[in-house]
């Protein structure tokens, strides 16, 4: 039941982060973002996974419970994405202020 719940938590951070890329990427600038709250988020992301994987107990049941890492190796992915495209705005807003 706890790995559900954590599910359900993943996806409910997960939902709006394809929104948010697609966002950023329309936007093209960097201008109501936060690159500290992005990195937060990603470094936050990644100590989950490790967290997961050096967990005996989840990991002898993985094959069971993959979805729960699935979830955060996908909100991984898209909060990288919205990192890039960042980087990318970021540019952008250079190119525009000359």
């Amino acid at each position: 039941m706890a790995e559900i719940l954590e599910v359900i938590m993943i996806m409910s951070f997960g939902a709006s982060w394809p929104l948010n890329v697609i966002k950023s990427y329309k936007a093209r600038t960097t201008k109501g973002k936060s690159l500290a709250f992005l990195c937060l988020i990603f470094f936050g992301y990644i100590a989950g996974i490790i967290s997961k994987l050096l967990n005996e107990a989840y990991m002898m049941s993985f094959s069971s419970k993959w979805y729960v890492l699935f979830f955060y190796v996908l909100n991984l992915i898209m909060v990288g994405m919205d990192l890039c495209l960042y980087v990318r705005n970021y540019r952008l807003d250079k190119e525009n202020a000359r």
